[in-house]
Parts: structure tokens; C-alpha cells; sequence
């Protein structure tokens, strides 16, 4: 017993997978831990704020009200967001293992929830490296003065402009022709991308390597990846407040639509990000906290990310909205000046008489009227040709219609960021900043999605770490080829839209079930106190008792309702007539994206079908030490030097307690034992075990 609570002396990764296990404490290597408190919270910030913040919050904001959006968004955030990343943390801190061990431990037939986690980050690790080798490709072309997406190319040997580019715009053209070089179709695959092939081929070598190295040099590499993107961001809203017009996309973003907060969709859309912004669900969380010490206070943890994710976003928004202001202003000026030269041109022909411009404007400088002068030019003309004012073909040329055309994604990113740069002044520097910090963000959200997928499958089948890594890499490398065939932004979406949203939801449910009620919330709370040295506040059992699960069950229906009723489709990219539309998947379309939804969920029932019919059982290969009857623990070996801390805790002496799993003896080799050597325990059941029963007075059996 003198040893109890002690959860820092086992099992870890890579290295120690190998070790023999049969002797004492000694012969284990230590768990990796995090060199400091810092080194987690950026591996930690740096896996939360990723590419969303930057491209989908502000998106959400302009869409939703404005400022008011803000609000639905916080009392979620404190609702759902923060309670469910808690949960996540504690859940990795106390049980020490990845997501596939740590639901097995609080359960064995929700040991498909951490498959299921696993499977989803796979998913998402296919598509979103895609999006940082578009940053790549993008970074690499931002050391030349002027950018090359500056103006419009010419058609080869002559001297007119590209029509597909005169029809759009130059960087709109350069993002579908250039770089993507996309197909007009889904059905269209048109062969691999050369260009974007090398960039995913750099991109996936570059999360191996960092990922082969471990949480304690991805840890290192945190600093930079953590912090660079708000040095970025800082520099931007600096540098675009003092741009002509970054004030009007500002007043724009806090200018709050009241009567929008009111509508469901709004709410709908804000728990959505809450959700995929803390990155719940994904088993990084778990992963990252399980190399945590003991005694680590995971509830300010807790509250710490969350809102340093929260303002990252509102940061992200403020540039996002300067910069759209400025480009408004830019697109206003050139509206302006086209619709002056109209004007000019019906004066000259006699359709408008002379006495309807107002004195004081000067049409002779096209260039120098003001949007103000131009309004009440427009104002008169309205007047006075009412009947005939539509025909003349006058535009409105309006800053807030501008800055009302919603652009989230990579349409933000790609399109309206990167025209609003080419007129930056030093506009090359600005762009190897933006794409860097892009690249920065979507590595720093990579590694915790691989740590997703790695921490359990190294605890639960103890491979080494390096093997896995590479071959991980190496398969998602393949299969990503996918996403560079020129019909392959088609594919991200797809992905994007089906591949994480309602899984994601199910296993976060499933996980806040899990603890409040198979594990019981005032086991979990007592766990929490030792933990912590101090009784977390009860607005957290009454939140992931009752009102978390509600309030994602609501979001769940309503996510399905909503999918039902839309009918799966995407926005494809015409070449002939430069513009986009909304096209609907083929029928092989529509199968991906429901396997998609069924392959992520599949491990939850499969695992509990398995263990509730007792196909898989702790007798399986010959593994077993313990027996059954009416699925009650009767007999189990244990290890002499661990305890079991809920019995502990619960006030049982530890060889009282039902144990929810077998002793870790059934998966270390027996030093004993004239049977085969076992260091492996099938379907995902390995490496709980140091967490059970502590019975000194019994020896360890042999097989």
C-alpha cells in the first residue's frame, strides 16, 4: 500500500515498447512527460487554434450578426466547450493513457470509443495536411516582386488577357488554374497535381519527423508553432489599421444584428465551432494530457485554453475584418471610378444632361471622386430618370454590400487574403508571413490529431513508435494522393462537410455518458479531488450529468436534420464560364460520404457487440488470468507494486473491489513462465492495468 497513487512510473512510447516487462518498476522506462507546464499549454493552444480560428470564426461572425454573434458563442463555449475539455483532460490525466485505453478502462464495451476517435483523426489528418501543402505551395510562391497573382496573365504569344481570368479575377484565377488547376466535376478526376503532390509529399514528411521525435522535441517545437501565428496576427491588425478603410470592416464586424441571435441556426453553427474548435472528440486532448504529472491542475488547464482560443479567434476576426475593409474600399474606389467613366460616357452621348452633375464634382479626374460625390451624383440621376435609371447600368457601389459578401475557408485564405496583400505596400513580405503563419497553425493542429491516432495505438498494442510513425505517414501519404488529383479540392470538402462533424458529436457524447453515468460522475469527482487536491465547483456535475449531454444531443438532431434536408452537394469550379456552382454529388458521391459517417462510427457498436457477446473476452488467446460468471470479476492477479485508486478511494481494500478491467499482468510477460511470450493484448485492452487492483499477499500466477 505504500506506494498508492502513484501513476508516473509506467508505461510510455517508442522506446520503452520494447522493454521486457515481467520484473519490477525498474526495469520500465518512465511515461515521457512534458519538460514543463508551458511546453503543454502551447502543444495544447497550438492544437486547438488551428486554421478554423482563422478562416471559419470570422466567417461565422460576419454571417451571424456581427458583434451579437460573440454572445451565442460565449455562453456555449462555457456550456459545452469548456466543461467537455475538463472532462477530456481529467479523463487523459487520471487513467494516463491514450483514447483507446482510457475508455476501455471506464468501460470495456465503450472501448470503441477510442477506435472511433482514431478513425476520425485519420480522416481529418488526410485532408487537413492537404490544406497546409496549399500554404506551402503558396509560401513558396511569395518570394517574387510582384506576386504572381498579382494581375491577369496573358494568353501565350499574344497580347489579350486569359479569358477564364478577365471573366473572374487574378487570384481567383491563380487559385483554381494555377494552383489547383481544378477539374470542372468530382467525376473529372484529371490526373495528379504535380506541384501539389510535392508540397503534400514535404508537408507529411515534415509531421513525421517532428512526430518521430516524441511529445518532448514536438514539445520544442511548440514554441515556435504556438506563438509565431500571434506575432503574425499582431503585426497584421497593426499594419491593416493603418490602411484606408480597415475602420469601416471593423465597425462592420461590431455592428451586431440583434434580431439574428434569435434564430436556431445561429446557435446551431456557434456550438459547432465551440466543438471542432477545442478540438473534443479527437483523442488529442486525451493524448496530450496523458503525459501529464499527477497532481497537475487541469482545471485551469481547462479554462486557460479555452479562452486563449476564444480571443485568438476574436484577434483573427479583427484582422480578417480590417483587411476585408481595406479591399472593400480598394473594390469601392475601382467601382467608382468604372461607373464615373459610364456616366462620362452617357453625358458625351446625350442621354444624361450636364446639369444633373452637382457643380462642385470634377469629372474631368475620373480618379479623384469620392464615393461620397459619386452617391450623390447617383442620388440626382435616381431622381430625376427614375423610369430609365435601371437601363443605364449604374452600379451602387456600395462599401457595406462589399464587405456583406460573406468568404470563409480557403475562398478567405486563398482569394480575398491574398488580393487584399497585392496591394500591401512591401506586399511579398506580407504574404511569406500570412502563408508561414497558415502553415504554423495547420502544423500545430497536426500534431495533435497524429498523437490522436498514435498514443493509443502505441499503448493499446505496444508497437514502436518509429515503425508506426513512418508507416502511419506513409499510408496517409498514399491515400492523400486523392486530394491532389485536380478534382481533388472536391474531395476535401467532401471530407471537410461529412468525415468529422456527426462522428465527432457521437464520440463526445458517448465519452460525457461514459463518465457521468458508467463510471459514475461522484467516483469521477472524488477521482478529480485527489487529483487536484481540491472538489472541482458543482457547476460541473450538474453540467456532465445533465446539461451537456442535452444540449449535444440537440445539436446532434439538429446536425441531422440539417444533413437530411440538404442534399450532399459541393461548389465546383466552371472553366468556360469562370464562376461557381453549387453542383450535387454523383450517386458514388453520395456512398463516400454516408461510408464516411459509418466507417468512423462503426468501432462503437462492433466493440460493444464483440464484448456484450462475450466473442471477445479477457480469455482470449490464452492472455487471461481472470474468469467470469455473470460478469462478475472471480478471481484476478495483479501486479504487488500498483493499486487500484477507486477502491482505494471508495474506502475498499483493493482485493474488495470489482475491478472494471483484469490485472496488468495479463499483458506482461510472464518472467516465470514456460508458455509463449506475451507483450501484446488484442483489440485496443492493453496497458490500463496499472491503474488496478494493488494485492501484495498474492504472487504473480504463470500461464
Amino acid at each position: 500500500m505504500e506506494n498508492s497513487l502513484i501513476v508516473n512510473n509506467h508505461e510510455g512510447e517508442g522506446k520503452e515498447c520494447d522493454v521486457e516487462e515481467g520484473g519490477s518498476d525498474a526495469e520500465e522506462e518512465e511515461r515521457p512527460a512534458w519538460n514543463s507546464k508551458l511546453q503543454y499549454i502551447l502543444a495544447q493552444v497550438g492544437f486547438s487554434v488551428g486554421l478554423g480560428n482563422v478562416w471559419r470564426f470570422p466567417y461565422l461572425c460576419q454571417k451571424n450578426g456581427g458583434g451579437a454573434y460573440l454572445v451565442p458563442y460565449l455562453i456555449l463555449l462555457i456550456l459545452i466547450g469548456i466543461p467537455l475539455f475538463f472532462l477530456e483532460l481529467a479523463v487523459g490525466q487520471r487513467i494516463r493513457r491514450g483514447s483507446i485505453g482510457v475508455w476501455n478502462y471506464i468501460s470495456p464495451r465503450l472501448g470503441g470509443i477510442g477506435f472511433a476517435s482514431c478513425v476520425v483523426c485519420f480522416f481529418v489528418a488526410l485532408y487537413y495536411n492537404v490544406i497546409i501543402s496549399w500554404s506551402l505551395f503558396y509560401f513558396s510562391q511569395s518570394f517574387q516582386q510582384p506576386l504572381p497573382w498579382h494581375e491577369c496573365p496573358l494568353v501565350k504569344n499574344k497580347t489579350n488577357v486569359v479569358p477564364e481570368c478577365e471573366k473572374s479575377s487574378a487570384t481567383t484565377y491563380y487559385w483554381y488554374r494555377e494552383a489547383l488547376d481544378i477539374s470542372d466535376s468530382i467525376s473529372e478526376s484529371g490526373g495528379l497535381n504535380w506541384k501539389m503532390t510535392v508540397c503534400l509529399l514535404i508537408a507529411w514528411s515534415m509531421v513525421c519527423l517532428a512526430m518521430i521525435k516524441g511529445i518532448q522535441s514536438s514539445g520544442k517545437v511548440m514554441y515556435f508553432s504556438s506563438l509565431f501565428p500571434y506575432v503574425v496576427l499582431i503585426c497584421f491588425l497593426v499594419r491593416s489599421l493603418l490602411l484606408k478603410g480597415s475602420v469601416d470592416g471593423i465597425r462592420h464586424m461590431f455592428t451586431p444584428k440583434l434580431e439574428i441571435m434569435l434564430e436556431a441556426k445561429v446557435w446551431r453553427e456557434a456550438a459547432t465551432q465551440v466543438f471542432f474548435a477545442l478540438g473534443l472528440g479527437f483523442g488529442g486532448v486525451i493524448a496530450f494530457s496523458s503525459y501529464n504529472k499527477r497532481d497537475n491542475n487541469c482545471h485551469f488547464d481547462a479554462v486557460l485554453v479555452s479562452f486563449i482560443n476564444f480571443f485568438t479567434s476574436v484577434l483573427a476576426t479583427l484582422v480578417v475584418f480590417a483587411v476585408l475593409g481595406f479591399k472593400a474600399n480598394i473594390m469601392n474606389s475601382k467601382c467608382v471610378a468604372m461607373n464615373t467613366n459610364k456616366i462620362l460616357t452617357l453625358l458625351g452621348s446625350g442621354i444624361l444632361e450636364q446639369s444633373l452633375i452637382p457643380h462642385h464634382i470634377n469629372l474631368t479626374q475620373v480618379n479623384e471622386v469620392s464615393g461620397e460625390d459619386y452617391h450623390k451624383m447617383i442620388n440626382v440621376i435616381k431622381g430625376v430618370k427614375e423610369d430609365e435609371f435601371n437601363s443605364l447600368g449604374l452600379e451602387a457601389c456600395s462599401i457595406e454590400d462589399e464587405l456583406n459578401k460573406a468568404v470563409q475557408g480557403t475562398g478567405l485564405a486563398f482569394i480575398a487574403f491574398t488580393e487584399a496583400m497585392t496591394h500591401f505596400p512591401a506586399s511579398p513580405f506580407w504574404s511569406v508571413m500570412f502563408f508561414l503563419m497558415l502553415v504554423n497553425l495547420g502544423l500545430g493542429s497536426m500534431f495533435g490529431t497524429i498523437e490522436g491516432i498514435l498514443t493509443p495505438l502505441i499503448d493499446t498494442f505496444k508497437v514502436r513508435k518509429e515503425f508506426l510513425t513512418v508507416g502511419c505517414c506513409v499510408l496517409a501519404f498514399s491515400i492523400g494522393l486523392l486530394f491532389v488529383q485536380r478534382s481533388g479540392n472536391y474531395f476535401v470538402a467532401m471530407f471537410d462537410d461529412y468525415s468529422a462533424t456527426l462522428p465527432l458529436l457521437i464520440v463526445v457524447i458517448l465519452e460525457n455518458v461514459a463518465i457521468a453515468w458508467f463510471y459514475g460522475i461522484d467516483k469521477f469527482f472524488e477521482d478529480l479531488k485527489d487529483m487536484l487536491g481540491f472538489m472541482p465547483y458543482r457547476f460541473y456535475y450538474y453540467m456532465w450529468k445533465y446539461i451537456t449531454p442535452i444540449l449535444l444531443m440537440v445539436l446532434l438532431c439538429s446536425s441531422f436534420i440539417q444533413l437530411i434536408m440538404t442534399p450532399p452537394s459541393y461548389s465546383a469550379w466552371i472553366q468556360e464560364e469562370a464562376i461557381e456552382k453549387t453542383l450535387r454529388f454523383p450517386p458514388w458521391g453520395i456512398v463516400v460520404c454516408i461510408s464516411l459517417v459509418v466507417m468512423a462510427i462503426l468501432p462503437v457498436p462492433v466493440v460493444f457487440g464483440l464484448r456484450y457477446f462475450n466473442i471477445i473476452d479477457e480469455n482470449t488467446s490464452g492472455l487471461s488470468t481472470v474468469s467470469y460468471k455473470k460478469g462478475r470479476i472471480i478471481k484476478e492477479t495483479a501486479r504487488p507494486e500498483e493499486d487500484d485508486d477507486a477502491s482505494l478511494i471508495h474506502g475498499k481494500s483493493p482485493s474488495e473491489a470489482p475491478s472494471p478491467m483484469p490485472g496488468n499482468s495479463i499483458y506482461r510477460k510472464q518472467s516465470g513462465s514456460g508458455g509463449t511470450d506475451v507483450d501484446t493484448a488484442p483489440n485496443g485492452r492493453y496497458g490500463i492495468g496499472y491503474l488496478m487492483a494493488d494485492m501484495p499477499d498474492m504472487p504473480e500466477s504463470d500461464l
